[in-house]
């Protein structure tokens, strides 16, 4: 199932924004022009490649497993409640606890075998037989305020009229008025709150060639500075960032400023490390250091250094403060009181350093009233108003993905930060960026927003029908699970299509000519077209489609876009060999300035690896200093296990 039309084309735009900001920076720097080429098909892999380079560990377990479900944990999903719908997301075992806790469903909580995601998954229909009742007893809303107590990530999923009538989103720059020729409505504004020169709050859509350039402009081919001789800089080399983000959203985003050249610096505690590592903490786990096999850490992590500081202990916080006396960015994903209980707030990094960019990527943003709001990148997707527009009209709202908004959310940070960095190259001063995350989700369902803000209707859930072209949708092929997406996108295929069919009739029938046409008999037509999937292989049904000039392309599984026949051709996939892993896949970003992608230039970091590197080297400590941080336990390269977690508190208790 999928949501018409143009999720691709968005994150292309973000990507390709990205590769221009960047070279902007880097042409201030070396006095170079950069011209890039990019690729929509891999620029769309952003959402799927921690999984898909995961299937190289696990094999293809990676399967869809039913609407609103999702490997590697459960529950996560949208369930029915006494009024509206919730979206649910647990992932650690605190969160697992927590949500039986309050359905008052102890035996389930307190099941051994039920201690992780994948756990659960074996268990789905057991498990929601026993919580699905109790949800009905209760709204959405009180739901969710209940859980916000308890910190567990849920939210109510809004409908498309929701989204318009929410006050905060106005205020926030979400929601923005639009002008369309004589008529007014909304659509979803900029989600880069860059708070020192925020963006505009709407405005009105051309007309088709109102601002045309002068036709003594047309044909001028455009100038790109000739490339400056010596070795070719990257753009965003001699930018230093300080990465206090975990996970994928934040990763995502300072993955992307190092593999461009910069000099990122990820921070993270024996206590408290990146949550992609794992979070489990039981010694097994930590013992056999299966926090360092994490591929999905790996994927995001890697062009970057690593240390470890404890952040809650006077010294951790001062060597901390020291390196970002000297830097130009700092990101951090946490809820968005976390850094400024520490002391490393906005109002005091400012003023040891003018210069400084900060971003803050949580869930709803520093000022919104649901700012303690627990999430994840499922949550981000669950309250965007897009599962709501998605899947059968007769269906639940439908989620695309596990965590579509943790690669939405970390894009959109990349380019809010890159945008801030230019104006801070140009002026010396920094700014905040208070990126709600959620926000970065709303796009996606914008066509659905300025449609009902201006006519007022219900909108209409497309399943994998498209309100343009017919036919469009997923047509299964021979095998299991095999599928393919045929889309007549303009009436010009139509009839290539329908001679492949061995329908000559409907080629040349007139009152098929039309999209509108076609509209009556799609039911017939989509019968057609399964039927001449189905009796072939997935790769063979998309060749003969597309040398007709039909588009179409199959719908491939995690495990299988490793050997897809384009990425291989492309060089997309490279080869990186890391301590604890080996030689292991990864991905390329989608745009390049060669015929060759951007190289890898290291492995991820495992957990403190550079600590001797960073704080003796750049910050000047002796090598007694670092060993006594060490004895210490504010700096460390191993995780602690609960046990020892336990015991620390306890000791910085009392």
């Amino acid at each position: 199932m999928q949501a018409p039309d143009f999720q691709t084309g968005i994150l292309a735009g973000l990507w390709g924004f990205i590769a221009a900001a960047a070279s902007v920076l880097g042409g201030k720097q070396d006095g170079r022009g950069r011209s890039h080429r990019l690729s929509i098909f891999e620029s769309s892999i952003a959402v799927t490649e921690y999984i898909m380079f995961e299937s190289f560990t696990r094999g293809d377990i990676m399967r869809r497993i039913g609407v609103n479900r999702f490997w590697p944990t459960f529950p996560v999903g949208i369930y029915e409640t006494k009024k509206g719908w919730l979206g649910i997301t647990t992932v650690t075992p605190a969160q697992w606890r927590a949500f039986c806790e309050m359905l008052g469903l102890s035996a389930l909580r307190d099941d051994p075998t039920l201690f992780m995601g994948t756990d659960r998954l074996q268990r789905m229909e057991e498990i929601e037989s026993e919580f699905i009742p109790w949800l009905k007893q209760r709204t959405a809303q009180e739901w969710f305020e209940e859980g916000l107590r308890r910190k567990i990530p849920i939210v109510p999923v809004p409908g498309i009229s929701d989204l318009i009538a929410d006050e905060e989103k106005r205020v926030r720059g979400a929601i923005v008025p639009i002008m369309i020729g004589d008529e007014t409505g909304f659509t979803a504004g900029s989600m880069q709150r860059l708070t020192g020169t925020p963006p505009r709050r709407g405005g009105a859509v051309p007309d088709i060639g109102e601002q045309m350039l002068g036709s003594a402009h047309a044909g001028e081919a455009v100038q790109v500075p000739a490339t400056s001789k010596g070795r070719e800089r990257l753009a965003l080399e001699g930018i230093r960032v300080v990465d206090f983000s975990m996970g994928w959203a934040g990763p995502v985003c300072t993955r992307t400023l190092a593999d461009l050249g910069a000099d990122v610096i990820k921070i993270e505690a024996t206590q408290y490390p990146d949550w992609w590592r794992g979070v489990d903490r039981r010694p097994a786990y930590v013992m056999e250091q299966m926090y360092e096999k994490s591929v999905r850490y790996c994927i995001m992590n890697r062009n970057k250094r690593g240390i470890t500081l404890d952040l809650t202990r006077p010294r951790g916080l001062e060597l901390a403060k020291r390196l970002l006396a000297d830097a130009d960015l700092v990101v951090d994903n946490y809820s968005v009181e976390v850094l400024p209980k520490l002391g490393l707030g906005y109002d005091v990094l400012s003023k040891l350093n003018p210069k400084l960019v900060m971003m803050s990527m949580s869930a709803f943003g520093a000022g919104s009233v649901h700012r303690d709001c627990r999430a994840y990148g499922s949550t981000l997707e669950q309250g965007s108003g897009l599962p709501g527009v998605v899947g059968d009209p007769d269906g639940p709202p439908a989620m695309s993905h596990t965590a579509f908004g943790d690669a939405v959310g970390g894009l959109n940070g990349c380019a809010a930060v890159l945008t801030a960095l230019i104006h801070a190259r140009l002026t010396g001063k920094g700014q905040f960026i208070d990126l709600a995350q959620i926000e970065c989700m709303m796009p996606f369902a914008a066509p659905w927003i300025i449609a009902h803000s201006i006519d007022g209707k219900p909108p209409v859930k497309y399943g994998n029908r498209h309100p343009d072209f017919v036919p469009h949708g997923c047509f299964p092929c021979k095998g299991v699970d095999s599928w393919i997406v045929v889309a007549v996108s303009s009436d010009a295929i139509w009839p290539k299509l329908a001679r492949l069919l061995d329908r000559d009739d409907w080629a040349s029938d007139p009152k098929l000519e039309t999209a509108t046409g076609r509209r009556a008999i799609e039911s017939e037509i989509e019968v057609a077209v399964a039927a001449w999937t189905s009796a072939r292989d997935p790769e063979a049904a998309m060749n003969t489609l597309q040398a007709a000039g039909v588009a179409s392309g199959v719908a491939r599984l995690p495990i299988e876009l490793l050997n897809d026949p384009q990425l291989q051709a492309r060089g997309f996939i490279q080869q990186v060999d890391r301590a604890f892993i080996g030689l292991h896949p990864q991905p390329s970003m989608p745009f390049r300035e060669t015929n060759k992608p951007f190289p890898i230039r290291s492995a991820p970091p495992t957990l403190g690896e550079h600590n001797r590197e960073i704080l003796g080297g750049m910050l000047g400590l002796s090598d007694a200093e670092i060993d006594q941080l060490a004895r210490d336990g504010i700096i460390g390269t191993e995780m602690l296990m609960e046990e020892q977690l336990v015991r620390q508190k306890k000791r910085a208790a009392g």
